[in-house]
């Protein structure tokens, strides 16, 4: 990664979260990292994911309250 400070994972939306978690994942599967950035990399994966998925829980409840809500 580099020494630029990423956005913080809560700022995120859905695709850039998303996005950035994609790139996380092939950065890690590639390899060549040092054990201290790619345990940094990885942590940032694991927010990223939680995030994303948070975000789509949020998603599918507004779905249901609205279905819930037709007549």
């Amino acid at each position: 990664m580099s020494d630029i400070e990423p956005i913080p994972v809560a700022e995120l939306g859905y695709e850039a979260a998303r996005d950035e978690l994609a790139q996380v994942v092939g950065t890690l599967e590639h390899g060549g990292l040092g054990l201290d950035e790619s345990l940094s990399l990885w942590e940032r994966g694991e927010a990223l994911a939680k995030h994303c998925l948070t975000q789509l829980q949020g998603a599918s409840e507004r779905i249901e309250k609205t279905l819930d809500a037709t007549p």
